[in-house]
């Protein structure tokens, strides 16, 4: 059996779903626009720098689900699949994902995102196991916290090797193993795979793959 693991925001996506998200509820005005655009930009920017604080992160991010019900949440994210991520999903992401399915390799979807705005995208992906970041749940609803590790840099070796073994696996239990990324903060991950592959990628992420004759593709 081999694995075949997928970062989510700019590798099957040709977009951020974290920053849409909040874009999403900015428009909706459910965030006020004044306060959060120009903070959800800034944190973007820090993401594709490298710099960002993923727990000052997760506090913007997630504080806003835990002031509205679910039910109102799971409707706003209906509408936020229909309306900006559809677009977003690629004939080349599906292409790549029907591949490893074909080869009966085990697909996941490894991310940062947290998992109430990327479960719903992985299955319309068609691909059952997401690791993502954990929000924090009381009797069914958000705390505004997050829940043990977040699925960040190292944080996504931490996360899958917790996964892997609550299935009896190990990396030793994979011929071979893929990971896509886009992103210079899955640079630790991709060392770990023995099919490193650049998605789409940044500068930094490029000029590593160049470097260490990794494949760098496209699927936009």
């Amino acid at each position: 059996m081999n694995l075949a693991l997928f970062d989510l925001d700019n590798t099957l996506l040709a977009g951020d779903s974290d920053f849409e998200w909040a874009q999403f509820l900015i428009e909706k005005r459910v965030l006020d626009r004044e306060v959060y655009e120009a903070r959800n930009m800034e944190f973007y920017e820090q993401y594709k720098a490298g710099t960002l604080d993923i727990h000052e992160f997760l506090d913007f991010q997630l504080k806003p689900l835990s002031r509205h019900p679910r039910n109102q949440l799971d409707a706003w994210h209906s509408e936020f699949m229909k309306n900006r991520i559809a677009q977003l999903i690629t004939p080349g992401a599906r292409e790549l994902i029907k591949r490893h399915m074909l080869g009966r390799d085990l697909c996941v979807i490894i991310t940062a995102t947290n998992s109430f705005v990327t479960g719903p995208i992985a299955r319309a992906l068609g691909i059952n196991h997401l690791i993502a970041t954990e929000p924090e749940q009381e009797d069914g609803e958000f705390t505004g916290k997050v829940l043990g590790v977040p699925c960040f840099r190292e944080g996504k070796i931490a996360r899958l090797e917790s996964w892997l073994d609550e299935h009896n696996l190990t990396w030793l239990s994979f011929l071979e193993s893929w990971f896509y990324s886009d992103s210079l903060n899955d640079i630790p991950l991709l060392n770990k795979v023995t099919h490193p592959v650049a998605v789409d990628p940044d500068a930094t992420l490029k000029g590593y793959a160049e470097k260490k004759a990794w494949p760098v593709i496209s699927l936009r």
